[in-house]
């Protein structure tokens, strides 16, 4: 199994926001349904062997779980994962996942509570370019389109750091990289 976490530092946790202005209303939830279709989709097929956990910090700290093998509903547009992503924050949860719609997810709780589950490696333009790596990480964790923050990065501080390349990319960009990697090597 293969797991995305994206880290959405402004991405709202009230389901009141506008499909129409994810990023204005929604603090850059754009971002975060592209990170989404960038973990899943193959022309005319999803990834079935990807999990991506979105950590929403805007309000009372957030995690959304998407889960390939049983997700439904879910299109190759950002409106799309809007939906999902709006109907799961609509669902009343507590500090375990519960189903907002199949293979849609949401509890309380973020980083730390992740972290203390799965091992990640960080994906980070200074790391360990993944090309000359024998075995590629399977957990992964990024950031949106900001940086981590000084309490995030004290967290995060023991993991590996891996890249996709020298230069920064837009965070669904680089998983698109990372699972293209992933392809070439047959894992």
């Amino acid at each position: 199994m293969r797991r995305f976490a994206i880290i959405g530092h402004r991405a709202v946790t009230d389901p009141g926001f506008s499909l129409n202005d994810m990023p204005g209303s929604a603090g850059r939830m754009d971002v975060l349904c592209r990170c989404v279709n960038a973990s899943f989709f193959l022309s005319h097929d999803l990834r079935r062997d990807v999990e991506c956990y979105l950590i929403l910090k805007d309000g009372m700290e957030t995690t959304i779980l998407f889960k390939g093998e049983t997700v439904r509903s879910l299109n190759p547009d950002e409106r799309s994962a809007g939906a999902l992503i709006k109907k799961a924050l609509a669902k009343t949860c507590g500090s375990e996942f519960v189903e907002s719609s199949p293979g849609v997810f949401i509890r309380r709780g973020g980083l730390d509570r992740l972290l203390s589950e799965f091992s990640f490696a960080i994906l980070d333009e200074s790391g360990a370019d993944i090309r000359g790596m024998d075995n590629l990480p399977e957990n992964l964790l990024l950031s949106d389109h900001q940086n981590f923050t000084e309490a995030e990065e004290e967290l995060i501080a023991p993991l590996p750091r891996v890249s996709v390349g020298p230069l920064v990319l837009h965070a669904d960009h680089t998983i698109t990289v990372y699972q293209n990697e992933v392809d070439r090597r047959g894992v």
